[in-house]
């Protein structure tokens, strides 16, 4: 849920009780309220439950992506840069330093690797990862480039750290692992492989249960 990056509120009778619930479960998310009709009154009574903007629809999906991406930037400019245990990000352009030296890393590559430090800790997919890198202008531009820049990435990471810091778990995502500080999960605890994913997802989720009822 904390990867969640923003989320649209349509008409609802009782939408002004869902701000505080989103901001309970991914608080970092941008809220938008979509209105068909929208006035003065509604739009106040939505800022004052904390929504983040208000847009007329009907509104084209570019543009809640650039709305996503300016409020992600400012966000991000409030902290110049974050560490990851040995890497640390900058935010104004500069490459990241990973052991304390400088590592000169293609732009994509580096937005890569900003975003997943901007996440650690947190499982990405690879569309949030190339909606954050790409943006708007992503036009020709398939989504598998995701994984050759993230390939490359770590080839690099494991070169100046002796390890990949990059945890990927097939249809799930990606995570930047945090060991040297502690932010990761313990080491004690067992990696889930694809299949334990999947059957833990059957066990505790309304739709698994269907599925195995189904089977049955």
């Amino acid at each position: 849920m904390q990867s969640i990056e923003a989320v649209l509120l349509g008409a609802s009778e009782d939408r002004l009780s869902f701000p505080a619930q989103i901001r309970s479960r991914c608080n970092e998310a941008q809220i938008i309220a979509l209105e068909d009709n929208p006035n003065l009154e509604r739009t106040l009574d939505l800022f004052a439950v904390e929504v983040d903007d208000v847009l007329r629809k009907p509104v084209h999906v570019k543009e809640i992506l650039a709305r996503v991406g300016a409020y992600r930037r400012r966000r991000t400019t409030e902290s110049k840069s974050v560490d990851a245990g040995p890497i640390q990000v900058f935010f104004d352009g500069r490459d990241p330093e990973v052991g304390g030296d400088v590592m000169e890393l293609p732009r994509r590559e580096r937005r890569i690797l900003e975003y997943l430090v901007r996440n650690k800790g947190r499982r990405v997919t690879k569309t949030q990862i190339f909606n954050a890198v790409y943006g708007m202008m992503n036009e020709g531009v398939d989504e598998c480039v995701v994984e050759s820049h993230i390939s490359k990435l770590r080839k690099k990471l494991r070169i100046r750290l002796g390890e990949d810091p990059i945890e990927s778990t097939r249809y799930i995502g990606y995570m930047l692992k945090t060991t040297a500080t502690g932010d990761s999960e313990p080491a004690s605890k067992p990696k889930l492989r694809d299949a334990e994913v999947t059957a833990d997802w059957l066990k505790t989720t309304a739709a698994g249960q269907k599925a195995i009822e189904l089977v049955a």
